[in-house]
C-alpha cells in the first residue's frame, strides 16, 4: 500500500498524468471541432441551391481542412467522357478562376479515355475511374502517373506543385461525379509545404461525401427547373401556335415583364427605390409571364384569330358578296323581263327603254356602294358611327325576291356582326376571350406548385385587372392588384399595341402606343408609376429597337 502511494506520488507520473490527459483533451476537442465543423458545412452545403456557389465552397472547405495552398474541382461529363475544370484556388499566386467570382478557365477537360482505354496516366482521372484516394508526398518524385500538366504550370508560374491529395466524390449511387484535387499542405506554424497527412484522408472523404450528395441534390433541382421551364414554355409556344396572328406573344410579354422587373430593381429613387424583387420573386414572375394566356388553350382558334366582323369558322364576307352579285343579277332580270313585257304588248318606247336602263345603272352602283360599305366596316378598324350603325341597318332591312320569295340583304346576325362599334368581337365574343384570364387561374391553382412559386395563379390572371376596378375576371381595385401583376399588365398592353403582326390592324407607331399608355394611366386602367419609369428608363425604346420594326419607331 505504502509502495502504491509512493508511486502515485511521483511527480515524474504526473506530470506524464497531466501530459497525456492534455493531449487526450485536446484530441478530443480537436475531433469535436471537426466534427461540429463538418456538420456545419453539411447543413451550409445542403442549403446552398447555386451550383457555382456550391463548387466554391466545397473546394475552399476542403483546403481548410487540410490547410491546402491550392486546389481543384473537377466535374464528371458522362457524354463526352471528361473531367471539366470547375474551380482552381491558389492562395500563394492569389488565382481564382472558375465558379461565381472567378474569371473563366480556358483550360482543356481531361479525357477519361485515350484511345478507346481508360486515361490510367493522369490523376485526376485514375481517380475518376478506380474511386480510390491519392496521397502524393512529392510529386516531382512519385511514380505511374503523368505530371506534365503540373510541371508545366509551374515553369510557366514559377510555383513549385509538391505534395498532392486527389478524392473522388461519389454520389447515393457511388457514381463518381466529381473530383477534388488539392495541393501543397502546410505546416499552420511554419507554413512550410508538407505531404498530407493521412489522418485529413477521412474527413475530407466525409467531407467530400457531403459535398457529392449537396452537388448531386443541387443538380437535381437545376434539372428539374430546367424540366419545368421546358414544359412552361413548350405549352404557351403550343398556345401561341394556335393562331398565327398571335405566334410570340407570350415569350415578348414575358421578355418586357422582366425587362420592367429589373429596371425596379435598378431604381435608386423615386416609388421603387425601395423595392428589390429577389432571384426567387423574379423567377416566380417570370413562370407566371409565361403561362398568363394558358387559359387560351380552351378559347376557339375562330375567336382568338377574329380579324373580321362576320369570321367565324369562315369570313362570311365572301357570302355576303356572292349574294350581292345574285342581287344585281335579280335586278337585271327584273329590268329584262320588264323590256320584253313592253316589246310583247307593243307598248314599250326606246324613250322609256332608255329610262329603265338609267334606273338599273343607278341601283347597281347603290348596290356597290352599299357592298363597299359593309366590307369595310367587316374590317373593324374603325370605330363604328352612330350613322354608319344607322345606315348598315337600313341596308340590312332591303329585300330581294327570288321565285316569289323575298330574302334580306343581310341575315339578322350578320346586321349584328357588322353593327360591332369597336374591334371585330362581338359582347359574347369578348367574354369568351376574356375567359381565358379565369381559366388560367382555374388550371393554374390545380398545380401543386412550391411555396416560392405560390402566386403564380395570382400574377398570372391578373394581368387584365385595372386599378380602378374595371377589369377582368374580378373587378380587383388598386390595393388588391400586387406590383407584379401590375408589371404584367403593362407589358402585355404594350406588346399587344405594338405588335406588328396583328391582321385586324395596322402596326401601331411608337408615339401612339405610348399616347395609349398615358390615357390609360389618366382613366387608372394601369399603373402611372411604373409607366413613368417605363418611360423614363427608356425602356420602351430598348424594346422598340429589339421587337418592333423601323417605320414603327418614330421618336427618340
Amino acid at each position: 500500500m505504502d509502495d502504491f502511494t509512493n508511486y502515485s506520488a511521483s511527480p515524474q507520473l504526473n506530470e506524464l498524468l497531466d501530459t497525456v490527459v492534455k493531449e487526450v483533451r485536446m484530441f478530443a476537442e480537436a475531433q469535436i471541432s471537426h466534427l461540429q465543423r463538418l456538420t456545419e458545412i453539411g447543413i451550409a452545403l445542403s442549403a446552398e441551391k447555386d451550383i457555382q456557389k456550391l463548387l466554391e465552397m466545397i473546394l475552399e472547405e476542403a483546403m481548410s481542412f487540410t490547410h491546402a495552398d491550392a486546389g481543384t474541382l473537377y466535374t464528371v461529363d458522362d457524354a463526352a467522357k471528361c473531367l471539366r475544370f470547375e474551380i482552381i484556388r491558389n492562395l500563394t499566386l492569389n488565382t481564382f478562376l472558375g465558379g461565381k467570382k472567378g474569371r473563366e478557365i480556358d483550360l482543356p477537360a481531361v479525357p477519361l479515355e485515350v484511345e478507346g482505354r481508360p486515361n490510367l496516366s493522369n490523376v485526376s482521372s485514375f481517380c475518376a475511374l478506380s474511386k480510390k484516394i491519392v496521397n502524393i508526398p512529392e510529386v516531382y518524385q512519385a511514380e505511374g502517373f503523368d505530371f506534365t500538366g503540373p510541371k508545366e504550370y509551374d515553369a510557366r508560374t514559377g510555383y513549385r506543385s509538391r505534395s498532392m491529395l486527389v478524392i473522388p466524390l461519389e454520389n447515393r449511387e457511388t457514381e463518381v461525379i466529381g473530383v477534388l484535387q488539392l495541393l501543397n499542405a502546410k505546416n499552420p506554424e511554419t507554413g512550410e509545404v508538407i505531404p498530407f497527412d493521412a489522418k485529413y484522408e477521412q474527413t475530407v472523404v466525409a467531407l467530400a461525401s457531403q459535398a457529392a450528395i449537396a452537388l448531386e441534390n443541387a443538380r437535381l433541382i437545376a434539372e428539374l427547373k430546367k424540366l419545368l421551364h421546358a414544359f412552361i414554355e413548350s405549352i404557351a409556344t403550343a398556345i401561341d401556335a394556335k393562331s398565327p396572328y398571335t405566334a410570340g406573344h407570350i415569350s415578348r410579354v414575358t421578355e418586357l415583364t422582366m425587362m420592367i422587373a429589373r429596371k425596379v430593381n435598378e431604381a435608386r429613387e423615386g416609388t421603387f427605390a425601395e423595392v428589390t424583387f429577389s432571384e426567387e420573386e423574379l423567377e416566380e414572375l417570370r413562370i407566371a409571364a409565361w403561362m398568363h394566356d394558358v387559359g387560351k388553350i380552351s378559347t376557339p382558334e375562330y375567336v382568338v384569330d377574329k380579324s373580321r366582323k362576320l369570321e367565324t369558322i369562315f369570313d362570311r364576307s365572301e357570302l355576303v358578296k356572292t349574294r350581292f352579285q345574285l342581287i344585281r343579277q335579280v335586278k337585271e332580270k327584273e329590268m329584262l323581263a320588264r323590256k320584253l313585257a313592253a316589246l310583247q304588248s307593243g307598248a314599250g318606247s326606246s324613250e322609256e327603254s332608255g329610262k329603265w336602263e338609267q334606273d338599273l345603272q343607278r341601283e347597281l352602283a347603290l348596290l356597290q356602294e352599299e357592298e363597299d360599305f359593309i366590307i369595310r366596316c367587316n374590317l373593324g378598324r374603325e370605330e363604328m358611327r352612330d350613322q354608319d350603325i344607322e345606315r348598315m341597318k337600313q341596308i340590312a332591312a332591303k329585300e330581294y325576291e327570288i321565285d316569289g320569295q323575298r330574302y334580306p340583304y343581310l341575315s339578322e346576325d350578320e346586321r349584328r356582326h357588322l353593327c360591332i362599334r369597336r374591334g371585330t368581337l362581338t359582347p359574347e365574343e369578348r367574354k369568351i376571350i376574356e375567359s381565358h384570364a379565369l381559366l388560367s387561374i382555374k388550371i393554374l391553382r390545380q398545380l401543386p406548385f412550391p411555396r416560392q412559386l405560390s402566386h403564380v395563379p395570382d400574377y398570372a390572371g391578373g394581368h387584365h385587372e385595372r386599378l380602378d376596378g374595371s377589369g377582368y375576371p374580378f373587378g380587383l381595385k388598386a390595393e388588391e392588384l400586387p406590383l407584379q401583376a401590375r408589371i404584367m399588365a403593362l407589358a402585355d398592353v404594350f406588346e399587344a399595341l405594338t405588335a406588328k403582326d396583328r391582321p385586324y390592324k395596322a402596326p401601331m407607331k411608337l408615339s401612339r402606343a405610348l399616347e395609349i399608355l398615358k390615357d390609360m394611366c389618366e382613366r387608372r386602367h394601369i399603373d402611372r408609376e411604373l409607366y413613368d419609369l417605363f418611360v423614363s428608363s427608356g425602356l420602351y425604346r430598348e424594346y422598340a429597337e429589339r421587337e418592333l420594326s423601323k417605320e414603327q419607331i418614330d421618336v427618340g
